[in-house]
């Protein structure tokens, strides 16, 4: 619920990190080859595709679906996003870079417009999230700029390691 307790100012901030992590990609990721797209971070980390790959889909099938359940539905519960599993079985790795980009983009759009739409009673509708617990909609622009930060870290290290 910390979102309903942010001032107007701290709230316009979130919302312009949010809007800004498509735009981090293209810069960080665009100019990159096929080689460079597809070189692993430090300790394992995502390539930058599966960097991508992986924000797209959590955005689609994470974020975008708990969204849409804990809009239409009573208390759902809302299944975990297994993103190095999801990863593993999808081969993001063979994906292309600039449609990764692309979904994420359009995914990131759709999930930010549909909140923004919320009137007041519908941000503190609620669930259970797999191996989180209870969680509102109030708590998913939080999620989503903590898992944001997360990536860029590994972002702007695997920057640091390609020169």
């Amino acid at each position: 619920m910390k979102y309903l307790m942010m001032t107007r100012a701290d709230r316009e901030s979130l919302w312009r990190s949010l809007d800004a992590m498509p735009g981090f990609l293209a810069e960080r990721f665009a100019p990159l080859s096929g080689p460079e797209a597809t070189r692993p971070g430090l300790d394992g980390a995502f390539s930058p595709v599966e960097q991508c790959w992986h924000l797209a889909d959590l955005e689609r099938e994470g974020f975008g679906a708990r969204i849409r359940r804990l809009l239409a539905d009573e208390n759902p519960y809302l299944a975990d996003f297994d993103g190095a599993q999801v990863a593993r079985e999808r081969d993001y790795r063979a994906r292309s870079l600039p449609e990764g980009i692309r979904l994420f983009r359009e995914a990131r759009a759709d999930n930010l417009a549909r909140l923004r739409s919320l009137d007041a009673a519908q941000w503190s509708r609620a669930g259970t999230q797999e191996g989180v617990g209870r969680v509102a909609l109030c708590d998913i622009p939080h999620m989503m700029a903590e898992h944001d930060d997360t990536h860029r870290a590994e972002i702007d290290a695997w920057r640091g390691r390609a020169g």
